[in-house]
């Protein structure tokens, strides 16, 4: 049939949505991206109480930001710069090429009314200090990279986990059925350590996986339609697209969750086609914002555009922005100083400008910005002048969503080596940030394979009220 006649194309003879799903073999729906409707999977979902925060944006820094460089100020450390490491410091990766104690060249600043004193080399962040919460004393299970991250991102030290993304996702679902609930930021060249396990749902079903926007050029490849094509050209195109799906999904019943998740992922692009690129429309922006994010230095215009756009996206109704950085640039194995600080030249400015925006536009107190890794440095060097991964504490921070700013929760000891004061493991995180979005850790579960799944399954956590409102 020639092109010119797609627009009196009559579909009404092949299947009607009534029809499909009557004759749908597996008896599973397509879900709220195929009919704006609730998947079986997420019907039992809800808030379980009013909560403060509808969105979140996980800035997460790959490597381990070296926190007695940051955010946990250690005169002791440095007047006992060079000496040698104490007996205790047993928990060590490699400690046969560890030397002496190391402190920071980098000076402390009271920041803020709250006086919360951070590193020169954040100035951006530190402006921000009445509305973050330094957590000071977390602590992990494990020194290395893969093991960490999966604590980290799903709550155990084993793969195969969803992420806290694809919990969010599962549990709440988008306020705009034209983007992902779960929206993952990285960078466009490269993947980063563990590749799309950051982002995986884990034994969810696959359509609560996180969704990959690009930075540059078009965020969602192919997802602006044939130049010539109508908006009703481009309907039946999908309204038969959707035909032959659901009819290959009732012949195939055996991959039935497998080909659901690929439908919706199809049905979503071609929403999306249609009405979601104002997103990412940066042309409404003004000029001063493209500067506030660094959009005009080379240094920090990548990152600064991913922070910038998760800004849009939970304007747009996102639940859950997973921003990640340029490799895993904070692993400061050599050269511990310098490849800090060229770090927050990277990464400072774009920080403290979504804090800014999200604050001047109304949408901090909504939204709940967490920023860390996925644990800390050592305190002593490392090859000389490097710090290698440590596990037994380290800092990172939340604002927004209703975090009490203007404090620094915990301690490490005179040295940063362990955490000593409100010692907080990641469950505890992971349970906050749940109670923040209105959801009980302990009630937000998932039937796989038999068992009653949590994030926070394997531990005793505890929401940190002294953090929250």
């Amino acid at each position: 049939m020639p092109c010119q006649n797609y627009d009196r194309l009559d579909l009404s003879g092949l299947i009607n949505r009534r029809e499909l799903f009557r004759h749908t073999s597996s008896g599973i729906a397509l879900g709220s991206l195929l009919l704006n409707q609730q998947s079986t999977a997420a019907m039992a979902r809800r808030p379980h109480d009013p909560g403060k925060a509808r969105a979140v944006i996980q800035l997460f820094q790959h490597g381990g930001p070296s926190h007695m460089d940051l955010f946990d100020p250690k005169p002791e450390l440095n007047k006992h710069d060079g000496k040698p490491m104490p007996d205790s410091f047993k928990d060590l990766v490699q400690i046969t090429k560890h030397g002496g104690l190391m402190g920071t060249p980098f000076k402390f600043r009271p920041a803020g009314q709250c006086g919360i004193e951070y590193s020169e080399i954040i100035p951006h962040t530190a402006r921000h200090a009445d509305d973050i919460a330094v957590i000071r004393s977390m602590y992990t299970e494990h020194n290395n990279h893969e093991q960490a991250l999966w604590m980290m991102h799903t709550g155990q030290t084993i793969s195969g986990r969803p992420t806290i993304g694809a919990w969010v996702s599962y549990a709440l679902g988008s306020e705009n059925r034209n983007l992902p609930e779960y929206v993952v930021l990285r960078n466009d060249s490269e993947l980063p350590v563990d590749g799309n396990r950051n982002w995986s749902a884990g034994f969810l079903p696959p359509r609560y996986q996180g969704v990959h926007f690009r930075h540059s050029g078009t965020p969602v490849m192919y997802l602006n339609p044939s130049p010539g094509v109508s908006d009703k050209v481009q309907r039946l195109r999908l309204d038969l697209l959707q035909t032959l799906n659901a009819k290959h999904k009732e012949s195939h019943p055996g991959i039935a969750q497998e080909l659901q998740a690929r439908i919706a992922s199809y049905e979503l692009a071609g929403r999306m086609q249609v009405s979601a690129s104002a997103a990412f429309d940066f042309s409404k922006e003004t000029r001063e914002t493209h500067r506030l994010y660094g959009l005009d230095n080379e240094q920090t215009a990548s990152y600064g555009t991913r922070l910038l756009l998760a800004r849009r996206l939970v304007e747009h109704g996102v639940r859950f922005v997973q921003v990640l950085i340029r490799g895993q640039m904070w692993d400061t194995h050599q050269e511990n100083a310098n490849r800090t600080k060229q770090c927050c030249l990277e990464t400072d400015q774009p920080t403290g400008a979504l804090l800014q925006d999200l604050k001047r536009r109304g949408l901090l107190d909504s939204t709940l910005v967490i920023w860390g890794g996925e644990f800390g440095r050592t305190p002593v060097s490392q090859d000389g002048n490097g710090r290698d991964h440590h596990k037994q504490g380290f800092s990172l921070w939340l604002a927004g969503g209703g975090v009490r700013g203007g404090q620094a929760y915990g301690a490490t000891d005179d040295f940063g080596y362990y955490a000593v004061k409100n010692r907080v493991k990641v469950s505890d995180l992971h349970a906050t940030i749940l109670h923040q979005l209105g959801l009980n850790h302990r009630d937000l579960i998932y039937d796989a394979h038999g068992r009653n799944e949590r994030l926070t399954a394997e531990y005793d956590a505890s929401v940190l009220t002294p953090l929250v409102s």
